[in-house]
């Protein structure tokens, strides 16, 4: 099953037909998603599921019905084992950005990093989930594919958030304080943190 937030409610496509009452089912196939997108937006959807018998075609189908922006993040760590952590548009997130024309997506994570906080001396250590989620754009709506990569990094100069990205603080957040930070940040943030050691329960 995949998860894709719209404003932060969770759009689940799936393959199996549950005996719940507290969401709506649509058939990916024959959905108007932006109506959908749109209720979601506006809270009058919480959270929804999309079915397609075949789970491996879900994401393929919903790719043909809303424009794809690929971009590549980064969850780095320094030696002391903190988190690289940027605060922007009043949550907490992880550095991320766009790829460019002809740019390999670990290339972009990294320079995306770089730019986003000044952090240098990155290296991938290894490939994390991709999250989804949908954004809108020059009133259109898009869905974003994240690439995230574990990185590590032995810099220890000034941390830089990139102005114009309207990033107004970085920070090396502790185990203890990425807790903390969870509980204001995106919930496909959150997910890349299941997996670690650090309890996510606030």
């Amino acid at each position: 099953m995949y998860k894709v937030f719209v404003n932060d409610k969770p759009l689940f496509l799936t393959n199996q037909v549950e005996k719940e009452t507290d969401f709506k089912l649509f058939l990916l196939e024959s959905v108007d998603i932006e109506q959908l997108i749109i209720r979601m937006f506006n809270n009058k959807v919480k959270k929804a599921f999309l079915y397609h018998p075949d789970e491996k075609e879900t994401l393929k189908k919903l790719k043909e019905k809303i424009p794809v922006a690929k971009a590549g993040g980064g969850l780095v760590y320094n030696k002391k084992g903190e988190v690289l952590f940027i605060f922007r548009n009043g949550k907490w997130d992880l550095p991320k950005g766009g790829i460019e024309k002809g740019e390999g997506i670990e290339d972009a994570a990294i320079r995306e990093v770089e730019e986003e906080t000044g952090v240098k001396n990155l290296k991938i250590t290894q490939k994390l989930q991709k999250t989804y989620h949908v954004f809108k754009r020059n009133g259109s709506y898009k869905l974003k594919v994240t690439h995230w990569y574990e990185m590590k990094t032995d810099y220890k100069g000034k941390l830089q958030g990139q102005e114009n990205e309207g990033i107004e603080k970085v920070a090396w957040l502790n185990p203890e304080e990425i807790k903390e930070a969870l509980t204001n940040s995106y919930e496909n943030i959150k997910l890349l943190f299941e997996n670690m050691k650090v309890p996510t329960e606030g």
